[in-house]
């Protein structure tokens, strides 16, 4: 027998006003002027600050009000602060210049204009260089593209067509692009080369002994190629300065422009007392016109229907604006208590930015000294830079989890990555320390770090195994 019943639920729903903060919370500066120019495009009673020739003139009309001016039917509207305190000491204009990346694509495709190829060859081209990847490097098969212009570019052509235009994409900058594979892009680095001993035998070693190459079984390849010590170091040190991604010199993802970051604040130090400041700038003075103002005022107890309409999406849009501005008034109070929560917190670190000094910090341990959410925090957080005296930084790098040492005290992650690099960078790389060997060099420093633990590190560092960082 089903049993029927009634369950409350407390629930909590935000305000228009905190949904809008919360999104404003969480825009870094550049996308805020963004955000607000486009407020000031879409809602016609937002003026941008007025211009300082125009304060003296005596025309009314000319004038605009502050929107603690306005009076509500129902009484005053309550006093917003409207005007934006965004000017810093230092506006800092550098910080809006753009840096134009060119398309990886674009390169090869205008590089290919330049080849006296007829307009079928010029085709195929243009579909390789769309297949390659990132890295510049064409991982599928002939016969698989074959297939794919047929199908996708109603394009019918042969395997040694395709094989002849590639060889000419191959003879493209940067060198190595079109490789299928880490051997042939090395290759064809080397082809471009003057060929002297060591690059003669660095081309035997990558085309003769290439597995041997990758293992690092150097003994191997001196036996196998007759080769000296010396010859061999000669041949790796030419090998290890060529490019197994040549794709990534120029990237795609800023096939447009790329902003440059422009830090939300900037760490000031004098006599080792720390401050920051919020340089916002470009964001606009917001006000009502006094024309906006004027048609709310004829709509007041008006009988005309158009006027009274007018008078009720001039309302309308004064409410808009009065929550935005707030909002922004909030963002600008939510980010200065997070940044000076974050200061206190790490203050040994800022004063030279040394990483030891690093507190171990969760986004748990700011909520509770600025009484904002979690939710609050990693919104600050996300997304967002200061600029110190050692460095542009994003605020997230200042939040590490923590261990104990072997005394007992918390160290963060950041400083024990940091130890097991310098561990790493120290060793014998004739003799590369293993994981395990790891573990000790870092319990003579003081830190007690499993196996797995130096393992996770050494990979998030980028560090390969110990194999793999043996040299001759």
């Amino acid at each position: 027998m089903q049993k029927q019943g009634l369950e409350l639920k407390q629930t909590q729903r935000l305000s228009p006003l905190q949904i809008q903060t919360i999104k404003l919370i969480e825009l870094p500066v550049q996308e805020l002027e963004q955000k607000i120019r486009a407020e000031l495009e879409e809602n016609p009673v937002l003026d941008p600050d007025p211009d300082p020739e125009k304060e003296g003139r005596e025309e009314e009309d000319a004038r605009d009000v502050s929107i603690d001016e306005m009076k509500d039917d129902d009484g005053d509207i309550p006093a917003y602060r409207f005007k934006v305190n965004n000017w810093g000491k230092d506006p800092r204009p550098e910080y809006n210049t753009f840096s134009v990346k060119e398309s990886f694509t674009q390169s090869l495709v205008d590089q290919l204009g330049y080849r006296n190829l007829d307009a079928r060859k010029r085709q195929i081209g243009e579909f390789i260089i769309g297949s390659l990847d990132s890295d510049g490097y064409l991982r599928r098969d002939i016969e698989s593209l074959v297939d794919d212009m047929a199908f996708r570019a109603g394009l019918e052509v042969t395997e040694s067509e395709v094989e002849e235009v590639l060889s000419v994409i191959q003879e493209f900058e940067p060198a190595g692009v079109g490789a299928r594979d880490l051997r042939e892009c090395l290759l064809l680095q080397l082809e471009g080369e003057e060929s002297t001993p060591d690059v003669q035998t660095a081309r035997r070693i990558l085309t003769e002994q290439f597995e041997e190459f990758t293992n690092k079984h150097f003994h191997k390849i001196m036996s196998r190629l007759s080769l000296t010590e010396e010859q061999l170091k000669e041949a790796m040190a030419r090998i290890v300065r060529l490019n197994p991604a040549p794709g990534g010199q120029l990237d795609d993802s800023y096939s447009d422009q790329a902003q440059q970051i422009v830090p939300d604040f900037v760490l000031e130090e004098e006599d080792g007392e720390l401050s920051f400041s919020m340089p916002r700038f470009r964001i606009p003075e917001v006000r009502v016109n006094r024309q906006y103002a004027d048609m709310l005022a004829l709509g007041r107890g008006s009988a005309n229907r158009s006027e009274k309409e007018a008078a009720t999406f001039v309302r309308q849009k004064i409410d808009s604006a009065k929550w935005f501005v707030e909002a922004l008034r909030q963002r600008q109070n939510t980010l200065q208590k997070t940044m000076q929560a974050i200061l206190d917190y790490q203050h040994d670190y800022f004063l030279e930015g040394d990483e030891t000094r690093l507190r171990p910090m969760v986004l748990k341990d700011i909520a509770e000294k600025t009484g904002f959410d979690i939710s609050t925090i990693s919104r600050v957080v996300n997304s967002k830079y200061i600029e110190t005296h050692f460095g542009i930084y994003p605020l997230k790098y200042f939040f590490s989890e923590g261990m104990e040492n072997k005394n007992g005290d918390e160290v963060s992650t950041r400083e024990l990555k940091k130890a097991l690099q310098e561990c790493v960078d120290a060793e014998d790389k004739k003799k590369p320390l293993t994981d395990e060997q790891l573990v000790s060099e870092m319990g003579k420093r003081g830190y007690k770090v499993a196996r797995r633990t130096i393992a996770k590190y050494r990979d998030q560092l980028g560090i390969p195994l110990a194999r793999w960082r043996k040299e001759l």
